[in-house]
């Protein structure tokens, strides 16, 4: 629901009113229900990524558990979406696992995959695995883009693509996107000399994120005192790196992120940002990100739908009115998840039928209107809760006809197995670096390259 993807540690919780990132908090994960996980020791309320298979049964006389193992508050559940399926087929019960944090979740879910065993008859997957599966475990999954009621064109062709391999098999149904915009304060806007109508917010830097940054230093001449452009250079550059056709590797797998364009342009214009002083040296989902949000000491930041609950949680009542919602520059995607339906489990056609229930669009309309998971169902976006979406909080923005628009120009772009690795690093140990310890860029892209490298034992 769901990068790097950026790393997103409150993965699921979204603040939605959805998740990717609070705080790194490892908890462990228990033993499974239906097998033990080692390494992991279980969160307070969490069971583990997989689960019984199902078994033949445990639902009541004559019914079919059906078990869905999750990550953090998912919003299937939450939305009353099991309820409703329950109570469309009286023979299918439906029991949900849900693990708090994905960093327990994937691992887990590897593990069980590799043993055939202690798998839910349906697994959620976010954005930044989904690559791992797609190129290696493709065969211990159903092909659900053969079930019924299934229509690929009812879908975006970037995020279908997602969840299919080389050779067409699609073994993963994506639930939910994260197309982005940028949030911006229009008190700061107004006190800038900068335009606060969204429209004409959007023009400032339609189609060039070199324009961003031009934007900015207007902003700077007269900016409030204590106030910045921009939360900080790493979320610019990930903003950028996502608006590209090629990140971190090409389409054949290879791992290109060294001589990427796309990569190049997000590092230099990041660069930039931080030399120029438009950013408030902020690291994200951080407290000292949450509290400026408090503050109102930034004007601008890259926002997916579901960070719109996130800053309202954050920026507080007394912010109401004074956020709003542009296009981005170019728009890129942050965040999403899938569900997959193992081979190993007991019930793989009822299974192959609930994963399609789920995900098709007049389902994911509702995830939207209950849960602010943004639909990755291109067809859910002419029903009434996605197109008339209004965000009272972001001075009634049109968000479901903004977030529309953003998810369509996302561009196709090659999802590699460890591209939540090379964001992070880019990001933690190499832009933070020039943004908040005026490190040269150079120094630090050298930095992060090395870091990198030995965490791919390469």
């Amino acid at each position: 629901m769901r990068h790097r993807t950026r790393r997103r540690t409150h993965d699921r919780t979204r603040y939605k009113t959805r998740t990717p990132r609070t705080a790194v908090v490892l908890a462990a994960v228990a033993a499974l229900a239906g097998g033990a996980l080692t390494g992991c020791a279980q969160d307070a309320d969490d069971k583990d990524a997989g689960g019984s298979s199902g078994g033949g049964g445990g639902g009541g006389k004559g019914k079919t558990t059906l078990t869905i193992g999750v990550f953090g508050a998912f919003g299937l559940q939450e939305a009353g979406l099991y309820e409703e399926y329950e109570r469309l087929h009286p023979d299918i019960d439906i029991k949900q696992n849900s693990v708090q944090r994905n960093e327990n979740y994937w691992p887990a879910l590897l593990t069980h995959l590799s043993s055939g065993s202690g798998l839910s008859d349906i697994q959620a997957v976010e954005v930044g695995n989904v690559a791992e599966l797609t190129g290696s475990h493709a065969d211990k999954l159903v092909d659900l883009g053969r079930t019924a009621g299934v229509d690929k064109s009812a879908y975006l062709d970037w995020k279908w693509k997602q969840g299919t391999t080389e050779d067409g098999k699609t073994i993963a149904l994506g639930t939910d996107i994260g197309p982005t915009g940028i949030c911006y304060r229009k008190d700061l806007f107004e006190k800038a000399g900068l335009p606060t109508d969204r429209e004409a917010v959007s023009r400032l830097w339609a189609g060039d994120w070199d324009k961003y940054l031009r934007a900015g230093e207007r902003f700077k001449e007269k900016a409030p005192k204590g106030t910045a452009f921009v939360d900080g250079a790493a979320g610019v550059m990930a903003a950028v790196h996502a608006s590209g056709t090629q990140k971190f590797y090409d389409a054949d797998g290879e791992l290109v992120y060294k001589d990427s364009p796309a990569v190049k342009e997000g590092w230099d214009l990041a660069a930039r940002f931080a030399e120029a002083g438009l950013t408030a040296k902020l690291q994200q989902f951080q407290p000292s990100w949450d509290q400026a949000f408090a503050n109102g000491s930034f004007a601008t930041v890259t926002c997916p739908p579901w960070m719109l609950g996130y800053i309202k949680d954050k920026a507080g009542a007394g912010a109401k009115d004074q956020w709003d919602v542009a296009a981005a520059p170019r728009p890129g995607n942050w965040g999403g998840s899938f569900l997959t339906v193992p081979e190993a489990g007991d019930h793989k056609e009822e299974a192959a039928k609930l994963a399609a229930w789920l995900t098709a669009p007049k389902q994911q309309a509702r995830l939207f209107d209950e849960r602010a998971s943004f639909p990755s169902a291109s067809a859910a976006y002419d029903l009434p809760a996605v197109k008339d979406a209004k965000n009272p909080y972001f001075g009634g923005a049109p968000v479901g006809r903004i977030f529309s628009r953003a998810a369509e120009g996302v561009p196709v772009q090659p999802i590699g197995p460890k591209d939540g690795i090379i964001s992070q690093y880019l990001a933690d140990t190499g832009m933070l670096g020039v943004d908040q310890k005026g490190t040269s860029p150079d120094k630090a892209w050298g930095k992060a390259v090395k870091t990198i490298d030995n965490a791919l034992d390469q």
